[in-house]
């Protein structure tokens, strides 16, 4: 039988090997015209976009942004986790029991030493959700413990709460180190108005003067601005305001009352009386 063979070669060469004067429309209708058409640069962007293999190059563009989002999910919720670690991380979480007494007077011990005024037991029984009991009982332990002890620091009841203070018999060389290069906080006056106020409360500013002999108008100003004394009220009589000492002043001598000041008469004169009739 004579097949057709070679009249069809020539025809199918020719439709694979297109010339350039062959229309868009043309190459479009070739069985090659999608690989043409991703291979040239030139062909506008609408004839890329009808290629078969544009929906390949969108799913592969779009698979970044798809892992992104479980990518931006995993962040936050780590960073979710982190923020309840840190809640998980809060003193009121971490702190311990306290039911050893080792563990609270260690605690209080860590307490007394940032505390800059006295500490009173209700408070820290608050702090440490002890009963204030057993706060009281344990703060006369470590006193007793670290007098026992020899320590050079004691652990004292002042103005209404607590403190750690130095010993007296090494007050000299804590002073060296305060006061050294430092000028003294009060003058000869301001100690001997503060010495009056203490033991003559509550005084009047005339009746200081008239045991001074001298005007102390502008002395009480600087006691009272430094928090050592304060008004208490009025004399019913004159009208005059009547001054005391103030918890800073217990606070800065280590007294829990004034009640604890030494007696004067150790430090007064024999002839006291007769200087003070001469005095009339």
């Amino acid at each position: 039988m004579d097949l057709p063979f070679a009249d069809e070669v020539p025809v199918s060469t020719s439709d694979l090997f297109a010339t350039e004067d062959e229309s868009d429309d043309e190459r479009d209708d070739s069985p090659e015209e999608p690989a043409a058409a991703v291979a040239e640069p030139d062909e506008s962007d609408d004839e890329r976009d009808d290629s078969p293999e544009e929906p390949a190059v969108a799913v592969a563009a779009a698979e970044p942004a798809d892992a992104a989002v479980p990518g931006q999910k995993r962040r936050a919720a780590k960073a979710d986790v982190t923020i309840d670690e840190a809640g998980l991380r809060t003193p009121e979480m971490d702190l311990p029991g306290l039911t050893d007494d080792a563990e609270l007077a260690a605690a209080l011990e860590a307490i007394m030493l940032v505390v800059d005024e006295p500490v009173a037991e209700l408070q820290l029984a608050q702090i440490l959700e002890q009963p204030t009991e057993r706060i009281a009982l344990m703060l006369d332990n470590l006193s007793a413990r670290y007098t026992a002890a020899g320590h050079g620091f004691d652990l004292r009841r002042v103005a209404g709460g607590w403190r750690l203070y130095t010993r007296p018999e090494y007050a000299a060389y804590v002073e060296r180190f305060v006061l050294d290069g430092q000028s003294v906080r009060l003058t000869q006056a301001a100690l001997e108005t503060l010495a009056v106020v203490a033991y003559k409360q509550p005084v009047t500013r005339s009746r200081i003067s008239a045991i001074r002999g001298v005007n102390c108008d502008g002395v009480m100003r600087t006691l009272v601005t430094r928090g050592l004394i304060e008004e208490c009220g009025t004399e019913s009589e004159t009208g005059a305001h009547l001054y005391r000492t103030t918890g800073l002043f217990l606070e800065k001598l280590g007294l829990n009352s004034v009640d604890q000041l030494p007696p004067l008469a150790p430090f007064l004169p024999d002839d006291v009386e007769e200087v003070l009739d001469a005095t009339g």
